[in-house]
């Protein structure tokens, strides 16, 4: 008779293909480590140092309360961060919800293949092309938006060079942009939504707006986590379309950080003060990330 214990008990085969599985990772996770590991310890080492160039050889010198000096001093970075934290909150907060409005619209709709496919045209132009674009859209004296208010009688306006709105616009093409893109995530969401749930709601006389506030919008409550955690993570990285719009100016009035960090680093070439800088910002991007992971969870489970 056989032992029942043996039916339970682990083989030696099954162990040894578990510790290959373990094992056959180890070269993809030390070529991560080292292409992740190596810059950052070189990225700190260089934040507490001066780094020169002087014929054609770098010399590094520890310089650790001068880097800390430049950045108690930095003029340009309390404003750089309050812009950086305003365009994210707004631009990610209009984007949300114009996103999840388009979703639950185009979603009932005949033709919505086609719709969908015009609305996600934004995403497809590279940022270079669309801060061209809309540059020239904005030009004080030919773009098309000053043409039309010239056109109506209107006195034209200063879009990029006024320090009271060019933030606003930079924010505006910023929302062109990325709406497409919560869109999408959103639209999926609803077409995965169970049918029946609405049905019912219509048949008890449910409107609506009562079907989409009381159903729709809980059920897609993950969906919307991810969008509005992707959404903030990449406009608080956005660059290339600041930079061809304003290049941050007029004075500060669009400048962002990492629109900063690249003054600092290729502009006024003070690479340790740029590195410190540089982790300042990676760690307020990973306290993002730890604050949106918990927020997120309790989200899910309210």
């Amino acid at each position: 008779m056989s032992d029942p214990a043996a039916l339970t008990r682990p083989t030696w085969s099954g162990a040894l293909n578990r510790t290959f599985r373990h094992w056959s990772l180890l070269p993809a996770v030390l070529l991560f480590g080292a292409l992740t590991l190596y810059p950052l310890l070189n990225l700190a080492r260089m934040s507490v140092s001066t780094v020169e160039f002087t014929q054609a050889a770098e010399i590094w010198t520890f310089t650790p309360k001068r880097n800390f000096d430049l950045l108690r001093a930095d003029e340009v970075l309390r404003p750089a961060i309050v812009n950086t934290f305003v365009f994210v909150a707004v631009s990610v907060t209009i984007e949300m919800v114009l996103g999840l409005a388009l979703a639950i619209s185009v979603a009932g709709v005949r033709g919505k293949r086609w719709i969908r496919t015009l609305l996600i045209l934004p995403i497809l132009v590279p940022p270079v092309a669309i801060g061209s674009m809309w540059k020239l859209m904005y030009n004080y004296d030919f773009g098309i938006f000053n043409q039309m208010l010239v056109a109506v009688g209107l006195a034209p306006v200063n879009w990029l060079g006024s320090a009271s709105i060019a933030l606003a616009s930079v924010i505006a093409v910023d929302v062109w942009h990325w709406v497409p893109f919560v869109f999408l995530i959103l639209f999926a969401a609803v077409e995965a939504l169970p049918v029946d749930l609405l049905e019912a709601a219509h048949v008890d006389g449910a409107s609506r707006w009562q079907a989409v506030r009381l159903i729709t919008i809980p059920l897609l409550r993950p969906a919307i986590i991810v969008a509005l955690v992707f959404r903030s993570i990449l406009a608080f990285k956005v660059f290339d379309e600041v930079y061809l719009l304003t290049s941050g100016g007029p004075g500060t009035a669009t400048e962002l950080i990492n629109l900063h960090l690249y003054k600092v680093f290729f502009e006024q070439n003070q690479l340790g003060y740029g590195a410190l800088l540089s982790l300042a910002v990676i760690a307020a991007i990973i306290a993002f990330l730890l604050v949106s992971r918990r927020l997120t969870g309790a989200l899910a489970t309210a």
